[in-house]
């Protein structure tokens, strides 16, 4: 039988010279020898290969390990299959890393248990993966030892035993043709004996490994080197305050900002006192911290060491690492499942697009309007009690104005929206909350806001929130231009009442005292007035009113009589002289007066105004008859402060281009010759322009029909009785659409603004990031600030897009506002915490939907960071003490306590030596010091790892022996 085998592949060879290589091995009896031939096959393939080879082959990454590689193999025996696995670590660059630290987190559980880099696990393919039959589990380990020896390699081997859940394992390693190392690992899950929760027994466990067993321990020294580790973690959430807090905050979305500000909310939350808090309360973004506290390697000789370390304080440990708990939330989007200004936006975005479907705000909360039928029948609609709060709570009159500039941005007034502290803004804000922001609840809401808007209107109240004076900002939105008008409207209207009642007392005075008054009047102008005031624009949408009317014509015919007789006429409305110019007939110096502002006007106003001057062109139209009350007022004023002036006077004074002076420049009077030189060439040698010499001038016609009256006793401009009904009658037929459309812009500014206050110290990074937040707000919402929508779909999906990255930016924010609070002493540790979550989140900004991405954004986790020794104490305040509801859960059984903390895992190493320095004649002398932590001084003789709390205890032993 053996020939006839011998000499088939004779024959092959002579036939074909290809499988010359192939040949039957007979040394291969049995199938345990092929199995142990195949397992040395497969090592010696991965010896050849190298790791950055198999990586390129592609070796898999271990979970939860940044340079831990594994390659798998599967072997079959007669009775079973075998899977084996080798475990490599690597660099960044690919090469192989020299060694592996004790307390490495990211190390695979065999190596913190035995100290090894590089190993072998081979597990049966069964359900359990583990090894039942102790002889079987022998004989395996045995294979795969001989299989190693035979191909050269020192890599050690494991196999797991027992059950799955004690995770038990032995394992072998050869160290050359001298020592050899056995590992053993087990667990008890449960009731862990009294003496192995302390250090004093655990101490005694690893002695009695190397001793004789009738040795007392507290008599003798024995010379062990030990390293610890524990990990303390801040208590999490309760689960029941967690199942309530969310209960409460889904109940009813439309009582949310209501019930966060009412006085029964007794606990308090971690961002009571952050910018957002008004609006919503949200979940911390660090849900908690790990801190991991190092003892480093230490010399002990007896039990008494141990309890004396046992009692140690965290401080006194080398080594701090502090690693962030961050909230699940912030690498998901919400969808809906948080309330906060994103997801709040969004449904405003979705109201918008709704909103073209009615012509009128009314539509939408009327039954019989055939369009509300089509809105969903469970949108939620507050009770009037909410309605009442926030009605009150927008019209609540302060003692002052807000600051209009709080929380502005230096980008803000890019964006055609409102102020933050002003009235539309904060309705706008209040309207995201009430209800879930649909389209019928901002009907009820804004109906009942003009509602109220109408009644400061009628009663003479104080608009709340709103200036009542400065010229109108054109670069808000026009609802709050309408607001801003209407509140300056108000207060006029409230000084022609005071007026009028003061007129009716002063009915029998006499016109001597009228001109006493005239002259206190010119006084006190003169004494409050300075050179500013000159270009000073004051408001001139003052209504006519019946006591005015009355005094208007009374002081026009005073006038009138005052210019028949020059002599003694007195100068009223005075702002002081111009320079050296004097008066062509009385040589008396020219006056400047105070004159009336032009009348303040909105943007829709404006525009008005162009198309109208646009199709009439200087025909006097309403647009031209606005600008000619404007010049009778001006020339009224003049005449009152000049009352010996003429035409030619106010052309000089009102229009120098106009007047064309025939001296040379020097001698020019604006130009401010000296008194001597003007009388000695007066009058003045100059004459009027073209346009203004011309047979039925406009000007010299009005010139001629103008009163001499200051700006104080002059008709107004403008009338704000009729400028009121006009705003408010815009406001209760306000298209939906257009509403909704500055809503949506103000509702972003004004949520950007809030963010914008929020403290987070000196991170560039976020300043950086709010900045670019606001530029791409201000790109997305520019064609909501046309007229008409070019695309209605569109611009509702960029919106859409607009929210998600509010959304990052809003996370960004909270987490920034949550560093910062928890480490105000230690702005390096916030800094670089805040950063190295930064690196991994700000990339998306929420614009991609890719699944793979939204996973690893849903799994990412800052990096640990070292605590240097005066950013400890700031660290140990986190760790508040526990109360008591959370200290009864817990039996205190092991000491180094951390503020009452127990530690949540404890990890101990014990290790002991042999001095190999007597010579090691064998060629594995080098590989035995290699492998070494005493560098060729001493061979690591026995090793235990120990970790667990007082409920689990894990024990890793490792033994060396020379066989």
């Amino acid at each position: 039988m053996a020939s006839i085998s011998k000499s088939n592949p004779l024959e092959e060879d002579v036939d074909t010279g290809e499988e010359v290589q192939h040949f039957d091995d007979f040394t291969l009896a049995s199938s345990w020898e092929r199995f142990i031939s195949d397992i040395e096959a497969t090592c010696r393939q991965w010896l050849a290969d190298g790791p950055k080879n198999l990586v390129e082959k592609g070796a898999v990454a271990v979970e939860d390990s940044k340079n831990l590689f594994t390659v798998k193999h599967e072997l079959k025996n007669v009775a079973k299959s075998y899977c084996m696995e080798f475990y490599f670590q690597i660099d960044n660059n690919g090469s192989q890393q020299a060694g592996i630290g004790n307390w490495n987190s990211n190390s695979h559980d065999l190596q913190l248990c035995f100290g090894v880099k590089d190993f072998l696990l081979i597990a049966p393919q069964s359900a359990s993966g583990v090894l039942l039959d102790t002889p079987e589990s022998s004989k395996l380990l045995s294979a795969v030892a001989i299989a190693l020896s035979n191909c050269g390699s020192l890599w050690p081997a494991f196999v797991p035993v027992h059950d799955p859940s004690r995770k038990a394992y032995i394992g072998i390693q050869n160290m050359g043709t001298v020592f050899t190392r056995r590992f053993e690992a087990d667990r008890i899950g449960s009731q862990v004996p009294v003496k192995l929760m302390h250090l004093e027994g655990l101490y005694e466990l690893f002695v009695s490994k190397f001793v004789y067993s009738g040795v007392d321990f507290s008599m003798h020294n024995f010379k062990v080197h030990f390293m610890m580790r524990l990990t303390y973690q801040t208590f999490p959430y309760d689960e029941e305050d967690e199942e309530i807090d969310m209960d409460e905050l889904m109940d009813d979305k439309a009582d949310t900002a209501e019930n966060y500000g009412s006085e029964s909310r007794n606990k308090v939350l971690w961002d009571d006192d952050c910018p957002w808090s008004e609006w919503y309360s949200a979940e911390d973004p660090l849900r908690g911290f790990e801190l991991v506290v190092t003892w480093a390697d230490r010399t002990v000789e007896s039990t008494l060491e141990m309890a004396e370390l046992e009692n140690a304080s965290p401080h006194d440990a080398e080594k701090w690492i502090l690693h962030p708990i961050l909230s699940p939330y912030l690498g998901d989007p919400s969808h809906g499942k948080r309330i906060d200004f994103a997801s709040q936006l969004l449904c405003l975005v979705e109201a918008l697009d709704t909103s073209f479907a009615a012509q009128f705000m009314e539509d939408f909360v009327s039954v019989e309007n055939p369009s509300s039928e089509n809105i969903k029948t469970s949108v939620v609609i507050p009770p009037p009690s909410v309605l009442d709060r926030v009605i009150k709570d927008l019209f609540r009159e302060g003692s002052k104005l807000p600051d209009f500039t709080k929380g502005e941005h230096r980008l803000s007034r890019a964006l055609k929206a409102a102020p933050l502290e002003s009235l539309f803004t904060q309705f706008c804000l209040h309207s995201l909350w009430f209800g879930n922001c649909n389209i019928r609840a901002i009907a009820f809401l804004w109906i009942e806001f003009v509602r109220e808007v109408r009644w400061c209107w009628e009663e003479t109240q104080p608009l709340p929130k709103m200036p009542i004076d400065g010229p109108i900002d054109l670069s808000t939105c026009l609802i709050n231009q309408k607001l801003h008008l209407l509140a300056i409207c108000i207060e006029k209207k409230r000084e022609m009442n005071e007026e009028f009642l003061d007129c009716i007392g002063s009915d029998d005075s006499s016109d001597a005292s009228v001109s006493m008054e005239d002259h206190r009047k010119v006084d006190k102008r003169r004494n409050t007035s300075s050179e500013a005031d000159l270009q000073r624009k004051r408001d001139s949408s003052i209504a006519e009113d019946t006591s005015n009317q009355l005094r208007f014509e009374r002081k026009t015919e005073r006038t009138n009589s005052v210019n028949q007789s020059p002599t003694d006429a007195i100068r009223r409305g005075s702002a002081g002289p111009v320079g050296t110019m004097m008066l062509l007939k009385s040589r008396q110096q020219l006056h400047a007066p105070f004159t009336q502002d032009p009348p303040l006007m909105t943007e829709d106003m404006h525009e008005e105004r162009l198309q109208a001057v646009e199709a009439f062109g200087d025909s006097l139209n309403v647009p031209g008859q606005l600008e000619k009350d404007i010049l009778l007022s001006d020339m009224s004023a003049f005449k009152a402060a000049n009352p010996d002036a003429v035409f030619e006077d106010f052309i000089r004074w009102h229009s120098p281009g106009d007047w064309e002076s025939c001296e040379p420049k020097t001698t020019e009077p604006s130009a401010g010759p000296s008194t001597k030189g003007s009388k000695d060439e007066w009058p003045p040698r100059g004459r009027l322009s073209q346009r203004m010499s011309d047979q039925g001038n406009l000007w010299r016609k009005s010139w001629n029909d103008a009163p001499a009256l200051p700006a104080d006793d002059q008709k107004p401009l403008l009338d704000p009785n009729r400028e009121g009904e006009k705003i408010v009658h815009y406001l209760e037929t306000v298209r939906p659409h257009q509403l909704l459309e500055q809503m949506v812009c103000t509702a972003f500014r004004g949520s950007a603004d809030t963010l914008n206050q929020t403290n987070f110290g000196n991170m560039r990074q976020m300043t950086s990031k709010l900045e670019q937040l606001y530029l791409i707000i201000k790109s997305t919402l520019g064609a909501l600030q046309r007229n008409n929508l070019p695309d209605k779909a569109k611009t509702v999906k960029d919106l859409k897009r607009l929210c998600m990255v509010f959304e990052s930016v809003e996370k960004l924010v909270a987490v920034a506002a949550s560093i910062h609070r928890k480490f105000l002493d230690a702005s390096r540790l916030a800094q670089v915490i805040f950063s190295d979550f930064y690196g991994i989140y700000a990339p998306t900004m929420g614009m991609s939907s890719n699944d793979e991405e939204n996973k690893s954004r849903t799994e990412m986790e800052v990096s640990r960071q070292e605590v240097s020794l005066r950013e400890r104490q700031v660290v140990s305040n986190l760790f508040s003490p526990p109360s008591a509801n959370q200290s009864w859960r817990k039996v205190l059984s092991m000491g180094n306590l951390l503020n009452g903390h127990e530690p949540i895992l404890r990890e101990i190493i014990f290790s002991t030596g042999d001095d190999v320095n007597n010579g090691i004649h064998y060629a594995a002398a080098a590989d035995v010091a290699a492998t070494s932590d005493r560098k060729g001084e001493e061979i690591e003789t026995h090793r235990m790892y120990v970790s667990g709390t007082s409920n689990d205890l894990r024990v890793g032993l490792s033994v060396t022996s020379c066989d």
